[in-house]
C-alpha cells in the first residue's frame, strides 16, 4: 500500500514523491505525499458519538441530494490525518485534513489565507456543513502544490466563518465531485484536487493510492499516492469491488461488503462507505448486538467503546470482512484501541491494560457500515475514479500486534 500524506495527530506522515514508472500503465506518472497523524488531547469526548453523527449527516446529505465536504463535527475526533499542502506564489503551507467523503478543499481554520500573486477570486461563497461543523467565505482559484507537482486554478473555499475545527487549518477533499454539489454559489460542480490533477495532465488516471501506518507504531507515517500505487507497500495482489449501485453510498467512496466474526455471519452482504475521517468501524446495529454478544463485550460509558477483559481478548475470533469475493481479516490485536493511547480516548484511570474493541454502533437511519482509519490502517486501498471501483490489499502491518 501506498504511504499517504501527513496527518496531523499528534502523530504526523511524511510526504513521499515516488519516481515515474513506465513499466504499468495504471500505474505511472505518479507522485506520493506524506500524511501526518495527530492525537488530540487526552480526555476528548467519545467517538463513537462523533463517528456516528458524522455517518448520519453524510447520510443525510447524500438523500436529500445537497453534499457536505467537512472534515469533523464539533465532537472533533481524537485521530486525523493532515497532508501539508502549499498554495500561492510565493507559497504558503497548510496542513489540511484528509477527507474522502469530502470534494471541496477549504482552508483558514486556524491559519488564515494569505493572497498572492496567484490568487483570483471568482465573487462566488462556499458553504459547506456537516452535522454540527461547517465553514463558510469565499472562493478562490489558486495554485496548489503538492510535493513536485503545481495545480493551477484550483477551487479552494476561503473560510469566513467555520465552527468544530481545532488543530487543521482546513480540508483537503479527495471524495468524489458530485461531493461539491450545491455548495459553492452560481455553479453545479466545482473540480476537486484529483479532476485537476488529471485535467492539466499531471497524472495519467484518476487514481489514490492511501498507506497508513498504525498509529501504535514506534514510527506512524503514511503517504497519499496520487495516479497510482506503490505495490511494494503490498503483501498480497489487490482486489477491486466496483463502486456499490445502493443510493445513499453510491455517492461515496460506497462497497458492498458482509462481515463475519469466527465462522458466524454478522452482517450480509450490505453497502457502505469507505472513510478516511471517521475513527471506528462503525456496523449496522443488529451487527453489532451480534458481535457484543458474541465477544462477551459490555458498554464502557466512559469512553462509549466496547470493552473487554484480558481473558475474553484472548478468546477473540477473526473478524472478516467480504470484499468483491477476498476476505480481509482483523485479527485479535487489529480489533483493539491501541492500549498505551487509551487516555486519548477519555480513559483517565491510567490503566493501559483496559481493552477496548474499535468496532461500535453506527445507529439508525444511516449506511450499512463505515470502514474508518481503524480498518484502513490494516490494509492498503486504493480509490479508482477513472474505473469506478475500491481496491485493497494486505500490507505488512495487516498482521501487527502493536495495539
Amino acid at each position: 500500500m501506498l504511504p499517504s500524506s501527513s496527518l496531523k495527530i499528534v502523530l504526523s506522515f511524511l510526504l513521499v514523491i515516488g519516481s515515474p514508472v513506465f513499466s504499468i500503465p495504471l500505474n505511472t506518472q505518479k507522485t506520493v505525499v506524506s500524511l501526518s497523524a495527530r492525537f488530540k488531547a487526552a480526555g476528548v469526548t467519545n467517538i463513537v458519538a462523533g463517528d456516528r453523527a458524522r455517518a448520519q449527516a453524510l447520510h443525510q446529505a447524500a438523500k436529500i441530494g445537497k453534499h457536505y465536504a467537512n472534515a469533523s463535527i464539533t465532537n472533533v475526533a481524537p485521530i486525523g490525518y493532515t497532508i501539508q499542502v502549499g498554495i500561492g506564489n510565493p507559497m504558503k503551507h497548510y496542513g489540511l485534513l484528509v477527507d474522502t467523503a469530502s470534494g471541496n478543499t477549504w482552508i483558514g481554520a486556524d491559519q488564515d489565507y494569505t493572497i498572492t500573486s496567484t490568487s483570483t477570486g471568482t465573487g462566488n461563497t462556499v458553504s459547506v456543513s456537516y452535522g454540527s461543523s461547517n465553514f463558510s467565505g469565499k472562493e478562490y482559484l489558486d495554485t496548489i502544490t503538492l510535493s513536485s507537482l503545481s495545480i493551477s486554478n484550483q477551487s479552494i473555499g476561503v473560510a469566513k466563518t467555520y465552527q468544530g475545527f481545532r488543530g487543521v487549518d482546513g480540508v483537503f477533499g479527495i471524495g468524489p465531485v458530485s461531493l461539491t454539489k450545491g455548495t459553492v454559489s452560481n455553479t453545479d460542480t466545482v473540480p476537486t484536487i484529483m479532476d485537476n490533477l488529471f485535467n492539466q495532465e499531471l497524472t495519467r488516471s484518476e487514481i489514490l493510492g492511501v498507506y497508513f501506518v498504525p498509529v501504535s507504531e514506534k514510527v506512524a507515517t503514511g503517504t497519499l499516492t496520487f495516479g497510482g500505487w506503490n505495490s511494494s507497500l503490498m503483501t498480497s495482489h489487490i482486489t477491486y469491488t466496483p463502486i456499490t449501485t445502493a443510493s445513499p453510498a453510491c455517492n461515496y467512496w460506497g462497497i458492498d461488503q458482509s462481515i463475519t466474526y469466527g465462522d458466524a455471519t454478522i452482517l450480509s452482504s450490505a453497502a457502505g462507505i469507505v472513510d478516511t475521517a471517521t475513527v471506528l468501524i462503525l456496523i449496522a446495529t443488529d451487527a453489532f448486538n451480534a458481535y457484543k454478544i458474541a465477544t462477551g463485550a459490555t458498554l464502557d460509558e466512559t469512553t462509549g467503546l466496547l470493552k473487554i477483559t484480558s481473558d475474553q481478548y484472548s478468546s477473540l475470533k477473526p473478524l472478516i470482512f467480504t470484499i468483491g469475493g477476498t476476505a480481509f481479516t482483523l485479527a485479535p490485536n487489529a480489533q483493539i484501541w491501541p492500549r498505551s493511547m487509551n487516555s486519548v480516548i477519555g480513559d483517565t484511570s491510567g490503566n493501559s491494560d483496559n481493552i477496548y474493541l474499535i468496532v461500535a454502533d453506527i445507529g439508525s437511519e444511516t449506511f450499512g457500515f463505515v470502514s474508518g482509519y481503524t480498518f484502513l490502517e490494516r490494509f492498503y486501498s486504493i480509490f479508482d475514479t477513472t474505473n469506478k471501483r475500491v481496491g485493497f490489499a494486505t500490507t505488512a502491518y495487516t498482521k501487527s500486534t502493536s495495539n
